[in-house]
């Protein structure tokens, strides 16, 4: 709902976008330290996940699966090698490509930080209903979708782009 100031189109409440962009930073930052006190990082966690759903993934796939770039993904596996929770060989197929497999020390953490994101998300789940719940994760789905949908903006900057010539 919008009003005016100044006579300049104002919204009455504080804008979704910026809602929801201070919600997604203070609850990632919570996600952090969760993260952190149990000895990982959103990164380290996102690489355990999909080793844990592919047990011998190339540097490719697992960057892919990521969602990061192929050298960000190097520098985070570079630390978890040294670590220890990580080990990377060749491809016996393709000596092009290095497989990266967990240690028996990154299941461990694994499992650490799973432990810390399910606590996490019942901390964010605390005071809402299931039915609640349903409901924030179909307008999330809706806004993101809001946001992706390509046909608003060729409306908005082509308005008659779908008129006839008559």
């Amino acid at each position: 709902m919008y009003g005016t100031v100044n006579g300049v189109p104002a919204p009455v409440t504080a804008p979704i976008g910026v809602v929801l962009a201070r919600t997604a930073k203070t609850a990632g930052r919570a996600f952090d330290q969760a993260l952190a006190a149990a000895g990982g990082s959103q990164p380290i966690w996102q690489i355990l996940i999909s080793l844990k759903t592919r047990p011998a993934a190339n540097q490719r796939e697992l960057a892919d699966a990521v969602g990061i770039q192929g050298a960000t993904l190097t520098h985070h596996l570079n630390g978890m090698e040294t670590a220890g929770l990580v080990t990377r060989r060749r491809d016996p197929g393709n000596r092009r490509v290095h497989l990266v497999e967990l240690t028996d020390h990154g299941e461990k953490l694994f499992h650490r930080l799973a432990e810390a994101a399910i606590a996490h998300d019942q901390r964010m789940r605390k005071g809402l209903t299931e039915t609640e719940i349903a409901q924030l994760a179909g307008l999330l789905h809706r806004l993101a979708a809001n946001v992706t949908d390509t046909t608003h903006e060729r409306d908005r900057t082509h308005p008659n782009s779908d008129a006839q010539e008559g």
